[in-house]
């Protein structure tokens, strides 16, 4: 009993320290001088709903209330400037507030309100202060004529042309100097799309008269030619000369200037690449006018290759005689050739903590193409304390080692001519090999080899497309012959055949994504990824041709083995909603199901799928949750070394639902030099059988046990954004347990007390369950996001 309640005392004890010293030090005015205000407040009045919220962004920054966290920790840890933690506390200060005041009036002018004016005042109680800006906005004033006036009829032609689409300018609408930076940019970019390689915002200007008693404005804008020209001049594009130097970034030794074709010169200091490699991803032809967007797609494309440290844009010089003709200049440094990458994570869980280490070797230019080849090992372990079998108290539970090569071509590799795809991002074509062994104590070792060719690409700048034409796969268990003989008496033929089987098979994967580019962002968006997994329904084409034999069971051989066929289908809907700042609430669906038809009547023990992790319903450890109300305490009884043998392998379904919903904000800007973000969320979901199996009780899908066979958590986490990766902690709790019934699922409503000591229902657990204990609580550490 003591080895259960004492680290509860500890917690509590520990807490209670916490928030004694937190209460004790929790004035916000504790760290400024008696004569000074800290800045708590800021209250806006008078200006139009529709622009409220965006005019508390002028008001200076040095004036915005502090967060109360940043402001604790910045009393907490900085000492007299030495530390940058946290943020220093806010004061009064009249000067910011007057050129706040200014800022603010600018900006309601600049909404059509010509006449708005702003004062300001300041309230102070207790050394806190409000500050409040007061708005008198006066009459807004709407256009009433627009006109233009543009010299070159060229443009003019084009502007008319493109006018509807550009501008946000309209008779009868508010007059905004917004919309006049708005247009003057739009039709910037408008001239440099169509060759107009020297013109300048400069040129476009406009003048505006305001009749003020009647509140309009009559707009005029002007578009001049160059000085002593009658018109602007359309550039096309001549020859084109591309640089790659050293590492360093030097251009040291002798090279020689390789002549690619009509367009393209190609010297390279490095000796490691291929003109292709570059000269594929130049959008700028010899002979087409100038293009500013190709010009960034080309600086872009070439970015992401992967292979280059520094690509700047495009250098143009005009040729010297009058033909309006650009050569081209494209300086690249590439990166070192080959890296190496360890990583490591550790899991602790109650009895179960384990590790995973890999390495990864990187070679980014093989075969000077630019075809990246990675090769990557990586063991997991996971111990077990309270999970032996038999005499044998080794607490390792299980281990794998994986090892693959895999080598990316950045362009699609196929055997007849293909649309190149490279304009909204770099095709891919990439081969595979992997190869892994499971082994779970006392029960079983798995082997697989998978081998797969696959392409990527984008149709637009936001929908991606991942095809992989074959995939095959081999895979063979072997069970421990005490482990059989157990299961086989059992009449558990059924955890005999889709552990220890030898089968193969080859098919195909579709993968759709929208807004994949967008999941880092604080937009409002819904993003989709649509997977379809084919298998075996080749290779049964091919057995019925020939008459292939059949194994005891009636599934046709090839090659002397079964082989698979399946359809699997998993979609990922996710909906982004911003709350302002950096406040964010998503909601995702996560559905799938897998069928095993034809020549097979299970799916592959890989293809099931599985729920519980740090990306998934986060309160439950991976491969522990379901299928259904699947109760492994009624199901096993006092048969312990079944129980542990089949632990993380009989809880699986061929049907997958899960949903979440997680709400994430930011709450301090330093803590040790990371952004420090929050998330509260509720996971809910499980795992179902297609049918009524024996080896999994009360785990069949139906729609009228949905809801009562569903599992629900609830936690919070911290996530410490570095701005290239983020780290987080999260805190899930168990809050409905399918494998009870009735009420006695709402366990953390029904057991809360028990939360972090053991009472009536977790010993009732442990002795229905061979010893293993019940955890409300899981703690998930991982790198990124987990959605």
């Amino acid at each position: 009993m003591k080895a259960y309640t004492k680290p509860a005392v500890y917690r509590l004890t520990i807490l209670s320290i916490l928030l004694v010293i937190i209460g004790s030090g929790c004035s916000i005015t504790r760290g400024i001088r008696k004569d000074q205000a800290l800045v708590r407040k800021i209250t806006i009045k008078g200006i139009d709903e529709e622009f409220s919220e965006a005019a508390i962004n002028y008001v200076d920054k040095e004036q915005q209330p502090n967060n109360w966290l940043n402001l604790q920790l910045y009393y907490t840890f900085s000492k007299k400037g030495k530390k940058n933690i946290g943020e220093a506390p806010v004061v009064v200060d009249s000067n910011l507030i007057e050129y706040s005041r200014l800022q603010m009036e600018k900006f309601i002018r600049s909404r059509g309100y010509l006449k708005g004016r702003v004062t300001d005042s300041v309230v102070i109680k207790k050394q806190k202060a409000e500050l409040v800006f007061t708005a008198d906005e006066g009459p807004m004033f709407r256009i009433r004529k627009f006109t233009d006036s543009i010299g070159d009829n060229n443009i003019k032609n084009l502007y008319n042309a493109n006018r509807n689409k550009i501008t946000h300018i309209q008779p009868g609408g508010r007059f905004d100097t917004d919309s006049l930076a708005y247009d003057r940019d739009q039709l910037y970019l408008l001239m440099k799309h169509n060759g107009y390689y020297d013109f300048y915002r400069q040129y476009i200007n406009f003048t505006y008269d305001s009749t003020f008693n009647s509140s309009v404005v009559d707009v005029k804008m002007i578009i001049d030619n160059p000085a002593g020209k009658t018109q602007h001049p359309v550039y096309t594009i001549n020859n084109t000369l591309i640089t790659i130097s050293n590492s360093q970034g030097r251009t040291l030794g002798k090279v020689d200037t390789i002549q690619v074709d009509s367009q393209f010169r190609f010297v390279d200091y490095s000796k490691r690449f291929k003109p292709r490699v570059v000269t594929d991803y130049v959008f700028q032809k010899k002979g087409e006018i100038y293009d500013i967007d190709k010009q960034t797609r080309t600086t872009t494309r070439l970015s992401e290759l992967n292979v280059f440290r520094n690509v700047p844009n495009p250098v143009y010089e005009k040729l010297k005689d009058s033909s309006n003709k650009l050569d081209t200049r494209i300086d690249i440094v590439p990166l070192k050739r080959m890296s190496d990458r360890v990583e490591g994570e550790v899991l602790f869980s109650g009895g179960r903590f384990g590790y995973n280490v890999g390495n990864t070797f990187t070679d980014r230019n093989l075969f000077k193409q630019a075809a990246i080849l990675q090769l990557k090992v990586n063991w997991s372990i996971l111990f077990d304390n309270g999970n032996t079998v038999g005499n044998d108290h080794s607490s390792i539970q299980n281990q794998e080692f994986r090892a693959g090569a895999q080598l990316t071509y950045p362009r699609l590799l196929l055997p007849f001519k293909f649309p190149f795809l490279g304009k909204f991002a770099v095709p891919h074509t990439t081969f595979s090999s992997n190869y892994s062994l499971f082994f779970q104590k006392d029960l079983v070792k798995r082997e697989s080899f998978i081998n797969s060719i696959t392409y990527d690409f984008f149709d637009t700048p936001y929908k991606s497309h991942t095809i992989t034409p074959i995939s095959i796969e081999f895979s063979r268990g072997i069970i421990d012959p005490a482990a059989r003989d157990t299961l086989l008496k059992q009449n558990r033929y059924s955890y005999v055949y889709l552990i220890g089987r030898t089968v193969f098979t080859a098919g195909s994967q579709y993968t759709y994504q929208v807004n994949a580019i967008k999941l880092n962002s604080y937009e409002n968006f819904t993003y989709f990824r649509g997977s379809l997994d084919l298998g075996g329904n080749f290779l049964n084409l091919i057995s019925n041709i020939t008459n292939a034999p059949k194994d005891t069971l009636g599934q046709h051989k090839l090659f002397g083995y079964t082989f698979a066929q399946y359809t699997k289908v998993e979609l990922d809907t996710r909906f982004y909603r911003s709350l302002g700042g950096e406040r964010q609430f998503v909601f995702r669906i996560n559905p799938g199901i897998g069928i095993p038809y034809g020549n097979s009547n299970q799916l592959i023990f890989e293809k099931n799928f599985y729920t519980g992790g740090a990306n998934d319903i986060r309160a439950w450890l991976p491969r522990t949750l379901g299928p259904g109300q699947f109760n492994r305490g009624t199901y096993y009884g006092a048969d312990n070394t079944t129980r542990a043998r089949l632990k993380y392998l009989d809880e699986f379904g061929e049907i997958k639902f899960v949903a979440n919903a997680e709400y994430r904000y930011k709450l301090a800007d330093n803590f040790f030099g990371a952004k420090l973000k929050g998330a509260f969320f509720v996971d809910a979901g499980n795992v179902w059988r297609l049918h009524d199996e024996p080896d999994n009780p009360n785990g069949q899908f139906k729609f009228s046990n949905f809801l009562s066979s569903t599992a629900m958590g609830i936690g919070t986490g911290l996530r410490f954004d570095l701005s290239f990766f983020v780290f987080r902690l999260d805190a899930a709790f168990k809050f409905k347990d399918p494998q009870f019934n009735g009420s006695d699922q709402w366990v953390l409503v029904n057991h809360a007390g028990e939360l972090f000591s053991k009472g009536s229902f977790k010993k009732a657990y442990e002795a229905a369950n061979g010893g293993e204990s019940y955890n409300f609580m899981q703690l998930n550490f991982g790198i990124g996001l987990p959605f």
